[in-house]
């Protein structure tokens, strides 16, 4: 037993696309997609894997760099990193590009792996109101509970949101109040916004080597383009809500598109023409993770799901995943012109989503927190991966892997996808919109009244079949029954033969009874109640029974018929048969 299953755990390992590089279950890297990147820091041609690694979230917050499976260097950041990214800052030579960690409300610029620079946000406005109520407390002239009472009305009514000192004193014991104020008083007040993402922005040129801006977005919604050499603001720009993930493309001289998914669930795309957002898409769901591929993007959402969308924010498609997203990447080969994007899910999975259609699917022995694709070492084809118990996996890409969209699960033809080439609106398809949206009220009504008639006529043709037995069928299709009646005899005595039929393709109906009902002054029958036998499908089964004629008045009237599922009293099918006039007496 044990060597079959060794054998097709090497036969799964034969047919696998990746080769297992390295894994480091106790490498204690916890980051997230937007702290990890591939760079050649040091112009040999070979890249390096720089990683911001979030520690304990308290302390151990570091700058880690790894060569192979090795760490080579680390660095100690002050703060948590928001996100982290690779640029060329200018044409000097060597051609080494510098690394820029956000973290609170600063850049650090880093530059052959030494601090460089530290760029600080902008500070926001100070409520007036707010510096006014400080300048008392600085002066004396209120004690510290009626500073409190003054700053949670400035709380509640202010548009401009108080500074974090104000917040930091609200939160406050009675008793720990006074030191607070004695502390911070003679301080200036400032309001600080911190960085949520960060991305690059070629400046003039679309090449790989080109020197690219810094993009921040911000907590109180802005975002920022900075100059790569002086780190000065070269354009902001506003969003109703909070960035949390951001894709760039395009060069800031010619054109650009800044994609950013906010915290209120909607993605807003930028433009260099607009301050503004140009486009927004309304989600289901919250957004975990945003990739562009192409002139598409791709959103995963906290509801088990991926959509597609066009730059202009038309839906495209969406797949449903299996489980959670926790991180997304993309999976970028120029050399073979091809372009997936990698979902980690919460079941230990990644799947490689090509639009909608799933084309591989890669096991992890721990849930995958961030994912980075490129080129690692020398090798191009490189997928490194951290996990959520601080593990490093690295996979490198086989050079006879294919990838085929007929490994996908079944779904609609691709041509379903496809836009349909609708006509232009024609003079006549205008007049008939115009004609419909001046005569809405009466059209309404016409066609109510159209359909009150149709009702009515429906209902009495259902009626005369009832009357005239025109429908001795079955109405149920879990009990498909037909049944047709034959009355022989000239009177008073009268042959009543039923032949029912079981019309269902291949199951059997049993438990069924007849019963009949009639005018007791006029006829008798031996038997009012049969119980049914078995109905095989496709059989006619006759039941017989005798009708008595008890009047000598040459009258005739109806004998009702009713099929009935034992133990209960709706009829699964009923008929009406009409008795003929008896032509002779009945004999007492």
């Amino acid at each position: 037993m044990s060597s079959v299953s060794q054998e097709l755990k090497d036969t799964s390992v034969a047919s696998s696309k990746w080769l297992d590089a390295h894994y480091d279950p106790v490498a204690n890297l916890y980051t997230f997609s937007s702290c990890i990147a591939l760079s050649d820091l040091h112009g040999d041609g070979e890249n390096k894997l720089v990683v911001g690694d979030l520690g304990t979230g308290v302390c151990h917050m570091k700058l880690k760099v790894y060569r192979g499976t090795g760490l080579l260097s680390e660095s100690t950041l002050l703060d948590l990193p928001t996100g982290l990214v690779s640029f060329l800052m200018d044409l000097h030579e060597p051609r080494t590009p510098a690394i820029a960690v956000a973290s609170g409300p600063f850049i650090y610029v880093y530059k052959n792996l030494r601090p460089y620079f530290k760029f600080t946000l902008p500070s926001l406005e100070v409520n007036p109101l707010e510096q006014d109520v400080w300048s008392q407390a600085r002066e004396d002239m209120i004690d510290p509970m009626t500073l409190k009472e003054m700053l949670e009305g400035l709380r509640d009514k202010a548009e401009i949101p108080l500074s974090v000192r104000s917040l930091r004193f609200l939160m406050l014991e009675p008793q720990e109040m006074e030191s607070f104020v004695h502390l911070y008083k003679e301080q200036p007040i400032r309001r600080q916004t911190v960085i949520t993402c960060i991305g690059t922005l070629k400046k003039n040129m679309a090449d790989e080597d080109a020197v690219s801006c810094l993009v921040i977005g911000t907590e109180n919604g802005d975002v920022y383009i900075l100059d790569p050499e002086a780190f000065t603001i070269l354009y902001k720009m506003s969003l109703p809500s909070t960035a949390t993930l951001m894709d760039v493309t395009g060069q800031f001289d010619v054109e650009f598109r800044i994609t950013v998914a906010c915290r209120n669930g909607n993605i807003y795309i930028l433009r260099r023409d607009s301050p503004k957002p140009k486009y927004c898409i309304e989600l289901s769901s919250h957004p975990v993770g945003l990739v562009r591929m192409g002139k598409n993007v791709v959103v995963g959402c906290t509801d088990e799901t991926l959509h597609g969308y066009t730059q202009k924010g038309k839906k495209l498609w969406t797949a449903y995943l299996p489980a959670p997203v926790t991180t997304m990447a993309l999976m970028d080969l120029p050399t073979r012109g091809f372009q997936a994007v990698l979902v980690g899910l919460a079941n230990c999975e990644v799947h490689m989503y090509r639009d909608k259609n799933l084309i591989s699917t890669i096991k992890t022995p721990d849930v995958v927190t961030s994912i980075c694709f490129g080129r690692y070492g020398r090798e191009d084809g490189t997928l490194i991966m951290t996990t959520k118990g601080g593990g490093l996996i690295v996979k490198i890409l086989k050079r006879t892997a294919v990838f085929d969209d007929r490994d996908s699960a079944p779904g609609p033809p691709i041509a379903q996808s496809i836009r349909l080439n609708v006509p232009k609106k024609t003079k006549l398809y205008v007049d008939q919109t115009l004609r419909e949206r001046e005569n809405a009220v009466a059209m309404h009504r016409a066609f109510q009244m159209d359909l009150s008639r149709l009702r009515l006529a429906a209902a009495r043709a259902y009626v005369k079949a009832l009357e005239s037995s025109l429908a001795p069928m079955s109405a149920s299709l879990t009990e498909p029954l037909k049944m047709n009646a034959v009355v022989q005899g000239l009177g008073p005595s009268f042959k009543l033969t039923l032949n029912i039929q079981n019309t269902a393709a291949s199951r059997p109906v049993m438990n069924l009874a007849i019963s009949f009902l009639y005018d007791e002054s006029l006829y008798s029958m031996r038997t009012a109640f049969f119980k049914i036998p078995l109905l095989v499908p496709g059989l006619n089964y006759p039941i017989d029974t005798f009708v008595e004629c008890l009047s000598d008045k040459g009258i005739s009237d109806i004998i009702k018929v009713f099929v009935l599922r034992e133990g209960k009293s709706a009829p699964l099918l009923t008929a009406h048969i009409n008795m003929p006039v008896s032509e002779g007496l009945a004999l007492n």
